[in-house]
């Protein structure tokens, strides 16, 4: 079996307290090429001092596409996989033999990998989805200013391997810039759906809520806008701006409309459920909780909402069932919710007061 040859790259700024947890977990390739974009700790010369590959240069104006771009133009023309990872994410050990496996029997062009972006303190994944940042080393580039991705002009094979990269990112780090790159994102190419949805997502973080509107609505006029979870997303994110705004029955509208979209995921029904229970309405609350409960699976995407897997949901369940007078029903939620997070005191009040109701069942 030929030995293949593995070149990990990546980009960096002020991620000192990174380099050597990272580089630990990379250095199963045969080679590690960084490209520092202006760190002013001392990221270079910690990478230096672990016989990284180390480049430097600024990108003016700040674009992901282009550093990552720059970044993969240092990788030597003779690698047979590139893999693409940042400083504050890690591989399982052992990943370069099992990759080595899975490339040599599917022969793919590029590779699929589970990615836990979230992790509790213990290690759990939280939000878990399928990232595809390894490739050949030809005919693939990066494109768009933020959420950048590869693109390429050879007719692609794509196949799963069994490694995983996990996330442990630096929560100090703003985000300020995603705004206005995605923006221009949508500036220069406003037919892009996946753009438009990222967009519209952001400035619902932002709140601003006209903006959210327009911009969703957008998103699912969009011809290109095909994939029903992502769609069902923004319905979603439209309905929870409308909330904001005061006008409920367009919430409500826009909530029903991503749970007939995507029937499948759990998190229309929660969040309808949520809505319902916010203006008192129990009584609708209590079925559409129900019925996201019998929804068991949940895809490996980045749609994934912890709310509506935790023990918020079950809590949630909980306190409708007994508003509802299901008694039996809000003690074993709560029990539900209290195996999930042991170290809630209110889930603790909640089981007490509710135990004497059950009798009446």
């Amino acid at each position: 079996m030929k030995k293949l040859k593995i070149v990990v790259y990546a980009i960096s700024k002020n991620e000192s307290k990174f380099v050597d947890r990272w580089v630990d977990s990379m250095q199963e390739a045969d080679q590690i090429i960084v490209l520092d974009t202006g760190s002013k700790d001392n990221t270079v010369e910690k990478l230096q001092k672990r016989n990284v590959s180390v480049y430097q240069r600024k990108i003016n104006p700040w674009r992901f596409d282009v550093a990552r771009n720059v970044s993969l133009d240092l990788v030597p023309m003779d690698t047979d996989i590139c893999v693409c990872t940042d400083l504050d994410e890690i591989f399982e050990k052992g990943w370069r033999k099992q990759l080595e496996k899975d490339w040599q029997k599917k022969k793919p062009t590029r590779m699929k990998y589970l990615y836990h972006w979230k992790l509790k303190s213990d290690d759990t994944p939280v939000l878990s989805f399928y990232a595809d940042k390894i490739h050949t080393r030809k005919n693939y580039r990066w494109k768009y200013p933020v959420h950048e991705i590869l693109i390429t002009n050879q007719k692609e094979k794509v196949a799963t391997t069994k490694i995983v990269l996990k996330h442990y990112p630096d929560t100090s780090k703003s985000r300020g810039s995603y705004l206005p790159l995605l923006e221009l994102s949508v500036k220069e190419d406003p037919n892009n759906d996946r753009n438009l949805h990222y967009l519209g997502r952001e400035y619902m973080f932002y709140q601003k809520w006209d903006q959210c509107i327009e911009t969703l609505h957008q998103h699912l006029n969009c011809q290109n806008a095909t994939w029903k979870d992502e769609r069902a997303a923004s319905m979603r994110f439209l309905a929870r701006a409308y909330y904001q705004k005061g006008y409920l029955e367009e919430a409500e509208l826009w909530f029903r409309n991503a749970t007939k979209e995507a029937p499948y995921l759990r998190e229309a029904y929660v969040e309808l459920g949520q809505f319902y229970f916010s203006e008192n309405e129990y009584e609708k609350a209590y079925p559409v909780l129900k019925q996201a409960l019998q929804i068991t699976t949940d895809p490996k995407t980045y749609i994934h909402e912890e709310f509506a897997w935790n023990d918020e949901f079950y809590d949630l369940l909980s306190l409708t069932s007994f508003y509802t007078k299901h008694y039996q029903e809000a003690v074993e939620y709560v029990q539900k919710a209290i195996e999930k997070n042991p170290h809630n005191s209110r889930y603790q009040t909640n089981l007490e007061l509710m135990k004497p109701y059950r009798k009446e069942v």
